[in-house]
């Protein structure tokens, strides 16, 4: 705004000042000498007055150029592109199969067999994330099968988590330990319970429909939440996960 007006005052003390010399000369064009020294300060004026609208036209010029390169910044934080994750790093995970209701989830490792895991999330009646199972197979000691079972953190530890089959017997399993930092970006703070299951447990999830897994909220210890496994898949991801795990050495 400052240089648009000091444009305007210029071109209107040049027509003023134009006008001021144009009564001199017609008052004394008497004298030649005069005359000709009053030609030569107009023609100065002229100059002057021509150089300064010059010089406003290039102040304005150069507003109207930093009026462009300000209109190409970006005008939002979501016209930034933040990049993604390159999955094809050593040690970046990544799904490399699904079956039913269960994920194959892997970590790329630069030799050799890459360890994998099959997954589920598990989801209260209103779709929001509550647990993660990760589970795989075990070909050594009396566990068929190992899973780690991540819980949310306001968990009442003491009380454990239990697992039932298709309405079965529950088998209570206890916690390992909690981290603040969490163990996956869904989840960014939990408790972790690594557990074993046998042959005969592995069978019965192979051929059941779904799981039951319950925990205790620590702010409510008389109540219970009781979050669907589904088994839809399971056989094909267990067998999938245990073609991917390499022979116990001899």
């Amino acid at each position: 705004m400052l240089k648009t007006l000091t444009l305007t005052s210029t071109l209107a003390l040049a027509t003023l000042a134009g006008a001021a010399w144009a009564q001199e000369t017609d008052e004394t064009t008497e004298t030649p000498a005069e005359t000709g020294t009053q030609d030569t300060a107009g023609e100065d004026a002229g100059t002057e007055d021509a150089g300064t609208q010059d010089a406003g036209t290039a102040e304005t010029g150069a507003q109207d150029t930093g009026t462009e390169n300000t209109g190409t910044a970006p005008s939002a934080a979501e016209d930034l592109s933040m990049g993604v994750p390159d999955s094809n790093q050593p040690g970046a995970p990544y799904t490399r199969a699904e079956y039913g209701d269960w994920l194959q989830r892997c970590l790329r490792v630069e030799e050799g067999p890459e360890p994998c895991t099959i997954y589920q999330l598990l989801e209260d009646e209103e779709g929001n994330p509550v647990a993660e199972v990760g589970l795989f197979p075990v070909t050594e000691g009396e566990a068929a099968a190992g899973a780690n079972i991540v819980a949310p953190m306001e968990t009442l530890l003491p009380a454990g988590l239990r697992i039932s089959i298709d309405g079965s017997e529950p088998r209570t399993y206890p916690f390992t330990f909690c981290s603040a930092r969490g163990f996956s970006p869904l989840l960014s703070s939990g408790c972790l319970a690594r557990i074993g299951f046998d042959q005969a447990t592995v069978d019965q999830m192979k051929r059941g429909a779904r799981a039951t897994v319950t925990i205790v909220p620590a702010l409510a210890p008389d109540q219970t939440v009781a979050l669907n496994m589904s088994l839809t898949g399971f056989t094909a991801a267990f067998e999938a996960g245990n073609e991917a795990v390499p022979a116990p050495a001899e």
